[in-house]
């Protein structure tokens, strides 16, 4: 009885080479048919019957290869701009590195790089890591990369395809629709958020509905109801930015921590200011990606700071109060949004003096300690510059 051997790694591997290389070769046929073409079509007197015989090239191609019109000519197109912009690229695709899927990827990112220098530090870069790693990771890679090295011109289309936003509803059969959202990533991303975490709360016992169903019913409750929700994500949304970007030295985006989106860094500030969404914004390095600091911009501190707050202060920070920090309310010493939610601008106030503060009767002050016969005034949160709160006769 014939046995047979398992196919090793190694065989797997040869395997998909030779798919690339059939890949390549098929190409590189087409390119020199439609070149060979080309060049006998040129010696044609009639200038009608050129272009006649010419516009077919991409037609008889197809009939041979089973493939339409369109598909030949994005082929061929993906393969003259590679070939042409990248050499090195093209001789990665031909000799089996790479696949075509790979090279269409790559070409897709040399059409929205304008400057030659970056095309070429792309060429420098791309082969190794397309060699290396998933489809779908280059993918990644090659979006970072664009908005990396001309950022400036990666937050013009930004801002360019922002104006294009819209909302589209498609109806099927089967009595269903389709209601798509072209939006910008952040706000997508909010909405993401919202959806998978309140879809995932405990249903009742007698509610059999999966939980793709309840985050479609939880978007049609949202989209019909008359009363307009503020502050409804409750959700942790994280974004890298260089610190650079960050002080505003050099242009850039703010990025989503698993890769798959990205805004310009301007984009976030109006959605901070409002305080309606959770954000983290983690600040790197530009040149290591070291992080640099881990800013929570919500105005509700995450439950690390919260705790950390009320170790580190253990009581009310009014004059005199004992009230137990873990009975506090966390105050903002410069009010949210202006003040940003760390641990140098927040501090434990119980609800009667956090009251007080709100009402103006209880505020800080950057101004000196002043003398006894003046309102009390006692400084807080060590971490800030002499600070001070006061009380202020009503």
């Amino acid at each position: 009885m014939a046995t047979t051997t398992a196919p090793t790694t190694q065989a797997l591997s040869d395997a998909v080479r030779r798919q690339a290389l059939a890949e390549a070769h098929t190409i590189q046929t087409m390119l020199d048919y439609r070149d060979a073409e080309m060049a006998r079509t040129a010696q044609i007197e009639s200038s009608l019957r050129r272009k006649i015989e010419r516009s077919a090239i991409a037609l008889t191609i197809g009939e041979a290869t089973g493939m339409s019109e369109a598909q030949i000519h994005l082929r061929l197109s993906i393969a003259d701009r590679v070939r042409e912009k990248t050499p090195l690229v093209w001789e990665a695709f031909v000799d089996g590195l790479i696949g075509f899927s790979r090279v269409r990827d790559i070409s897709a990112t040399i059409e929205k790089l304008h400057r030659p220098e970056s095309i070429a530090r792309l060429e420098s870069r791309v082969i190794g890591y397309a060699t290396s790693h998933t489809g779908t990771e280059l993918r990644q890679w090659l979006r970072r990369f664009v908005q990396r090295v001309e950022a400036d011109l990666a937050t013009e289309r930004a801002d360019t395809e922002r104006t294009q936003r819209r909302v589209t509803v498609t109806h099927g059969d089967d009595s269903m629709s389709w209601l798509n959202a072209y939006l910008p990533s952040h706000q997508a991303a909010a909405i993401e958020a919202r959806l998978r975490k309140d879809a995932r709360k405990p249903a009742a016992p007698d509610d059999d509905r999966t939980v793709a169903q309840r985050e479609a019913d939880l978007l049609v409750a949202w989209c019909t109801s008359s009363e307009a929700v503020t502050s409804a994500v409750d959700a942790n949304i994280a974004v890298t930015v260089a610190a650079d970007v960050l002080a505003g030295a050099a242009p850039g985006l703010a990025e989503s921590t698993d890769g798959t989106w990205a805004v310009p860094a301007p984009w976030l500030e109006d959605v901070i200011a409002t305080g309606s969404t959770f954000w983290h914004r983690i600040v790197v390095d530009p040149v290591t990606d070291d992080v640099l600091a881990h800013e929570y911009v919500g105005r509700f501190a995450p439950d690390t700071l919260a705790l950390a707050l009320q170790f580190l202060h253990g009581v009310c920070q009014a004059p005199g109060c004992r009230v137990p920090s873990e009975r506090c309310d966390l105050d903002h010493r410069i009010p949210h949004p202006a003040g940003p939610t760390t641990g140098d601008n927040m501090g434990p106030l119980c609800r009667r003096h956090h009251n007080l503060k709100g009402h103006g009767l209880l505020h800080w002050s950057t101004s000196p300690p002043r003398p006894p016969s003046e309102p009390i005034v006692i400084e807080l949160y060590p971490p800030a510059p002499p600070i001070a709160i006061e009380y202020v006769a009503a």
